[in-house]
C-alpha cells in the first residue's frame, strides 16, 4: 500500500484478504479504514454531530473526529491490527518486491475446471 486502503478496495489490493502466504507492506504514508474516513465520521458520529446545534461548532467537532480517525488509520498505528507485515522505508520497496517475486510459486497449480473467486 503506497497511499490509501479503505474498505473493499483495501481488501482487493491485498488479493482478497490479509491472510495470503506472501506479505503485505505499506509505506509510512499509508492510510487505512473500513470506509472513507469522511463518510465514517458523518455516519458513525451522526448522533453526536446532530446534537451540536451551532454549525461552526458542529464543523469543529467533525474536523476533530476526522483528525482522530486519520491519526488512528496511519500505517504505523494500524499495522499491528490489520496484519500488515511491515511498514517500510520507501527506499526499500524494490528489495521487498524482489523478495516477494522470489518467494512466489513458479509451478502452476492443478486446475479443477472451476474458477473460484474468494471475496474474503
Amino acid at each position: 500500500f503506497l497511499r490509501r486502503g479503505y474498505g473493499l478496495g483495501a481488501q482487493a489490493m491485498a488479493k482478497g484478504g490479509f491472510h495470503e502466504p506472501f506479505f503485505t507492506i505499506a509505506w509510512p504514508t499509508g492510510e487505512f479504514g473500513g470506509m472513507g474516513l469522511e463518510g465514517a465520521v458523518k455516519l458513525g458520529f451522526r448522533k453526536e454531530l446532530e446534537q451540536v446545534k451551532d454549525p461552526q461548532e458542529r464543523q469543529a467537532l467533525y474536523e476533530k473526529l476526522l483528525a482522530q480517525l486519520y491519526e488512528r488509520g496511519k500505517a504505523l498505528n494500524i499495522a499491528p491490527y490489520l496484519e500488515i507485515d511491515a511498514v517500510i522505508d520507501p527506499a526499500d520497496t524494490r528489495k521487498w518486491i524482489m523478495e516477494g517475486l522470489k518467494a512466489a510459486r513458479t509451478e502452476p497449480t492443478e486446475r479443477t475446471g472451476h474458477d473460484f473467486v474468494d471475496t474474503w
